[in-house]
């Protein structure tokens, strides 16, 4: 048995504005369908409902995201001649914390 989905948004919120103007320019912009597919795909989760291909919502992310990120922290002419000349570093190795998730309700 599966919850009852509503989807509310806040017309007020920039994600949605933005959306919104990009759907009134060009209707059919495939960007802006990923993205209001990946918005309606982050709400589910958000609202605790489990995605029924959490691998292509995670390539959904990776997609967007490198749309988001193309050239933000692209290495100047200055930076790649420095990086040639400069010692290599070792990275920090980071730990991952497991959260385990918890269910709606309140078990006990």
């Amino acid at each position: 048995m599966r919850g009852r989905r509503v989807f509310e948004i806040n017309p007020g919120h920039p994600i949605i504005q933005n959306l919104n103007a990009a759907f009134k320019s060009n209707p059919d912009d495939n960007d802006a369908l990923r993205a209001i597919d990946l918005l309606y795909d982050a709400a589910l989760v958000s609202s605790g409902f489990t995605p029924e291909n959490p691998a292509q919502l995670g390539g959904k992310i990776y997609e967007m995201m490198g749309i988001a990120l193309s050239g933000k922290w692209s290495p100047t002419p200055e930076a790649l001649h420095h990086s040639a000349t400069a010692q290599p570093q070792t990275p920090e190795t980071l730990e991952a914390e497991v959260v385990e998730p918890i269910e709606a309700g309140g078990q006990k």
